[in-house]
């Protein structure tokens, strides 16, 4: 993969404004985003992965023509620490056709949800995610694309950034996928208020998984309502109750020259979101 340059930003799926204007096919949605002035596009697999062959090699086609990096998000049921090993091990099929897919998109990385840890200890959760992993990475040819975990929102959910980062180091074909919606909402509220709090993510993740991981991170932004169980609802960037805030994550990946992809994942707004977010960080690039 060529190394990018400056940070990348687009929606996640597609924005109230895009059905709006009756477009019949995703495969419109790459060269849409471009005109709206944005880099890249989460194509959102979460309720199946759903397509012929043909159809997501046109949207990596039309993805390469307007220069738009390609994610894909993998079906929201996998669950690499479920109880019913029948169901656990049946994840395997959603990530080989989720990998399927990206590489016939030509996407970089599927984003994939760690599981549940409701009903057991996350210690346990834990040794069952490494083990789905383990066979996976074992029985599923590598292509290419790469692995991302999750970090998640509710505290019932698999997923912090520790329990993410220790996954990835079972095999370079995974990654961390930060959510910083997600990790706010998980420790109820202001876990990031300055640039020090986003830093510290993007440190950890250099110091345990390698430099080139933090760089290049694929990542979630979103404001999410949350209730002192973690993660309650999506909302837009015009929110002024939830947060976390933007602006002192685009002075960190600005100050230290970080070429993340950060997907917005607002409610009905994504597009237009992430597009507040590019400017955002625009402007800091331009004040050095």
């Amino acid at each position: 993969m060529t190394p990018r340059k400056t940070a990348v930003f687009g929606p996640a799926g597609n924005s109230d404004s895009y059905n709006a204007e009756k477009h019949k096919s995703n495969v419109e949605a790459p060269e849409w985003v471009k005109a709206k002035g944005l880099d890249a596009y989460e194509f959102q697999s979460g309720n199946g992965v759903r397509g012929s062959d043909e159809f997501f090699a046109a949207v990596g086609a039309a993805a390469a023509e307007a220069g738009i990096l390609l994610s894909l998000h993998a079906p929201y049921y996998i669950s690499l620490s479920g109880i019913d090993p029948e169901k656990r091990l049946g994840s395997l099929r959603y990530i080989r056709e989720s990998l399927n897919a990206a590489a016939l998109m030509g996407a970089n990385i599927i984003v994939v949800h760690t599981g549940s840890a409701a009903k057991i200890t996350r210690e346990e959760a834990m040794d069952l995610a490494r083990d789905t992993l383990t066979i996976a990475l074992e029985e599923i040819p590598d292509n290419g694309v790469i692995i991302g975990l999750e970090t998640m929102g509710k505290q019932n959910q698999l997923g912090t950034l520790d329990e993410v980062i220790e996954l990835c180091k079972l095999s370079p074909r995974l990654a961390p996928v930060v959510d910083f919606g997600h990790i706010n909402a998980y420790n109820v509220g202001n876990y990031f208020n300055n640039e020090d709090d986003y830093l510290r993510v993007f440190d950890k993740i250099s110091a345990e998984l390698g430099a080139d991981a933090a760089m290049n991170l694929h990542c979630h932004f979103s404001k999410i309502e949350y209730t002192n169980k973690g993660e309650k609802k999506h909302l837009t960037f015009a929110d002024t109750v939830f947060g976390p805030p933007f602006e002192p994550l685009a002075r960190v990946i600005a100050d230290e020259r970080l070429t993340p992809c950060i997907i917005c994942e607002s409610d009905g707004t994504q597009a237009e979101d992430a597009l507040a977010f590019k400017n955002i960080y625009k402007e800091h690039i331009k004040g050095d």
